[in-house]
């Protein structure tokens, strides 16, 4: 499928909180209850929040486009912006939705060669991620690529402290 990757700005805010809210609750959105999905939505992802993010030179966003039409994003954190204290050889994948009709297309394999380029850019030697301990599908994915669990931490979702395994891979 042919994609082309965009990084985003802060004129793409719109879209962003848009492609954030809508991937979040495809993903989550039926394991959890509505209040804490629109808690979790309303404190993630307001204007405010991610302008503050775009425009942290440490925090990387990029779209995925298909079409001409948004299909997913990335998002990568460096130095002190990831969300763990880690080493400044890591970086950290925060967060790489697809939209649903857009998974297992390859889309999400191109995100992270993406995040792989700019690892090896910035010359880090670790990529990171947190995946929710019952997101199998995700889990998979990240296994397939060679991803190991090393860790885990708590990911407040509203009011349900939930758990996420942290998978790293080397560069």
């Amino acid at each position: 499928m042919k994609s082309s990757i965009i990084k985003c700005n802060q004129e793409n805010v719109n879209e962003l909180q848009k492609i954030s809210r809508k991937t979040f609750s495809e993903t989550f959105g039926a394991q959890n209850s509505q209040k804490n999905l629109d808690e979790y939505l309303k404190q993630a992802y307001n204007k405010e929040k991610l302008l503050k993010e775009i425009n942290n030179p440490n925090s990387q966003f990029y779209f995925i486009k298909t079409n001409h039409k948004i299909a997913g994003y990335l998002k990568l954190n460096l130095n002190d912006a990831q969300s763990e204290k880690m080493s400044n050889d890591d970086l950290e994948v925060e967060r790489i939705y697809l939209v649903k009709t857009m998974q297992k297309l390859g889309l999400g394999r191109k995100l992270f060669d993406k995040a792989i380029a700019e690892a090896k850019k910035h010359h880090k030697k670790t990529i990171w991620l947190g995946v929710w301990e019952h997101n199998e599908n995700g889990k998979a994915f990240y296994k397939h690529l060679g991803f190991k669990p090393f860790s885990d931490h708590v990911f407040q979702l509203g009011d349900d402290a939930q758990r996420d395994i942290l998978m790293k891979k080397q560069v």
